[in-house]
């Protein structure tokens, strides 16, 4: 059996949730651990508190996968004698390393935001407020004929979808020539001798931050010593990344009845909204976590409804003022939904990839820190 190393799992996390996505202010990705360690057992949870970090060395995890970061600020020292101090002992003492996903997942394609569309039933979501615009760059390899589907199919796995379609690209036969000199060590043809060879022309689409790596998987799976490839910078866009989604439900429910359904299907007990219960919602604006901030851009994006966590009296008032509906889920019941969803999807990953040995287990003593004064229930 194959042994996952730390840096291996980093990388596929760095895939779900891409650093270059993450807010200025935020401090996702590594946060303790040896890149080098061998992982067999992984524990998702939102949040690293003591009892997720407990959870996580008693059930032998050597790695914790969190939402929120642990370390978020620059530390001055880490002492025991403080909150985060005991915790990062606590982790390095029991050889749990902690990897944060925060906003990279939160802006992601696939990320938590669209999980949260999903969970609300919305169509066609895009992003509400736009914090990055792929930059694409059309990668160009000549490749021998019978060596077109395997440089191919490496290299899918680095190429940008084209709306709903993805492993695009497009070849063209053509001749290719090239005389080796002397020192040479070429894969056809001989020292001093022109040859003429069918060559396939490989267009594929990029985005520009995973080039090096699409390179890199280029040279080792292309027979030429020397592969000839050409890189063209592109004017058209790729897709917009960003905070929160924007998208239509599949017909219109009053608030008050688009609240309930938020509450069942985010076990959100304590769900509060803003606004006339008889208003008809169709378009809807959201934002995991707090993000009423995104109200602005909610109302000139023309949503009926912004549907987030953690908002205050006066925003609420400024809601009010603007126009638009509010519902408040609550700041767990907005993320909590990533625990299932990333448990899943890097259990897949490494099943896949041969890494039958690698165990994701989803944290199940996290609660809300908020709770009701009533016991909600649901006939």
């Amino acid at each position: 059996m194959k042994n996952a190393k730390l840096s291996y799992i980093l990388g596929i996390i760095n895939k779900m949730a891409p650093p270059g996505l993450a807010e200025s202010w935020d401090n996702s990705g590594l946060q303790i651990g040896d890149p080098t360690a061998n992982i067999s057992r992984i524990m998702v949870a939102l949040d690293p508190t003591p009892a997720v970090i407990d959870s996580a060395l008693a059930s032998s995890c050597q790695l914790l996968i969190t939402h929120h970061p642990l370390i978020f600020k620059p530390q001055k020292n880490i002492s025991t004698a403080t909150h985060q101090g005991k915790l990062i002992h606590s982790a390095i003492k029991g050889g749990l390393a902690i990897i944060s996903i925060h906003t990279s997942y939160d802006i992601a394609s696939g990320g938590l935001n669209d999980l949260l569309a999903a969970r609300l039933g919305l169509s066609a979501s895009v992003p509400l407020q736009t914090t990055a615009i792929q930059e694409l760059v059309k990668l160009v390899v000549f490749v021998p004929e019978d060596y077109l589907e395997r440089v191919r199919t490496a290299l899918f796995q680095h190429t940008v979808n084209q709306g709903n379609y993805r492993d695009c690209s497009f070849a063209a036969t053509g001749e290719g020539t090239f005389t080796p000199l002397e020192g040479a060590t070429p894969f056809i043809g001989s020292t001093g001798l022109l040859e003429r060879l069918r060559e396939q022309r490989l267009e594929l689409l990029i985005n520009r931050v995973n080039l090096p790596r699409t390179i890199k998987t280029l040279l080792s799976v292309h027979p030429y010593e020397e592969p000839a490839f050409d890189i063209y910078p592109l004017i058209n866009e790729g897709n917009h990344q960003g905070l929160g989604r924007i998208g239509h439900l599949a017909s219109p429910s009053p608030l008050a009845v688009f609240a309930e359904q938020i509450s069942e299907q985010l076990q959100a007990p304590m769900l509060r909204y803003v606004g006339d219960p008889t208003t008809l919602v169709h378009k809807v604006a959201l934002c995991s976590g707090s993000g009423v901030s995104l109200l602005r851009e909610a109302v000139r994006a023309g949503a009926d409804c912004l549907v987030t966590g953690d908002v205050k009296y006066h925003e609420a008032r400024d809601a009010e003022d603007q126009g638009i509906a509010v519902i408040d889920a609550g700041h767990f019941p907005t993320e909590h939904i990533m625990v299932a969803a990333v448990t899943g999807q890097l259990r897949n990953i490494l099943l896949t990839a041969g890494y039958t040995n690698c165990e994701v287990l989803p944290c199940t003593v996290e609660t809300d820190p908020f709770k009701n004064c009533q016991t909600y229930m649901k006939s």
